[in-house]
């Protein structure tokens, strides 16, 4: 036989359960008229209005990108470049180095140019030992050596090379403002590239006898150091 207070906890578990089953029924009920009420209040209004659409308005086939081209000169098609080296800009226009022919200076330097009415970008290609003379310009220059590594004199020391000097490796850029004397020797082979504002004028008329001759230039009249006659122009 089971004791005592065994089946007293028994009979009081039973029973509390029995209480917790009447009172969920009474709620129920509760509930259960709450519905009905609110269902009773809600027909005396009349039957629910239908739902509201909304229209959309149709979806438009989205337009053509509009596309802003510069007026090309007058004849048809756009003005092409006239040196095989070298490009004049008239157009925006996309351009590959490897599409330009190399104009050769010397055995040892050559160039491909690029340029517009107020800049001028060029590769320079310069074998070991190659020699770039003393000279000045008008023209502010940026220097930007690509690989290999070029040596500058600079100012007084550019017609007097010693051991005062610069050395500009790849990855390197040497600042030159206008006027400025300036002389060049190739310690390896080296690719740089150039920009001059404004464009090298000899450059593009092909009158830089200093670089194909290997002669330092007079100095250019209106610089600093101006000595004179010199060659003229941007040389």
């Amino acid at each position: 036989m089971l004791p005592y207070d065994t089946l007293l906890t028994f009979g009081a578990g039973v029973l509390f359960c029995g209480w917790m089953l009447w009172d969920l029924r009474k709620e129920n009920k509760k509930a259960e008229a709450r519905k009905q009420a609110a269902l009773a209040a809600a027909a005396s209004f009349g039957p629910p209005a239908p739902p509201i659409r909304v229209a959309t308005a149709p979806r438009l086939p989205s337009a053509p990108p509009v596309v802003v081209r510069p007026p090309r000169p007058s004849g048809g098609a756009p003005r092409m470049p006239t040196l095989p080296s070298s490009v004049h800009m008239t157009d925006v226009r996309k351009l590959a180095w490897d599409d330009m022919a190399v104009e050769e200076l010397t055995p040892q330097i050559g160039r491909r140019l690029i340029y517009s009415q107020q800049q001028m970008l060029a590769h320079v290609y310069l074998k070991q030992g190659a020699i770039v003379p003393a000279h000045d310009h008008v023209n502010e220059q940026f220097t930007y050596v690509l690989s290999g590594a070029l040596r500058f004199w600079i100012g007084e020391h550019a017609d007097n090379p010693g051991s005062t000097y610069v050395d500009v490796r790849a990855g390197e850029v040497l600042v030159i403002p206008s006027h400025v004397r300036h002389r060049a020797e190739a310690l390896e082979d080296t690719l740089d590239v150039d920009i001059f504002n404004p464009p090298r004028q000899d450059w593009i008329d092909k009158s830089d006898d200093y670089l194909r001759t290997g002669t330092p230039m007079g100095n250019v009249p209106g610089g600093p150091a101006s000595q004179g006659d010199g060659d003229g122009g941007n040389g």
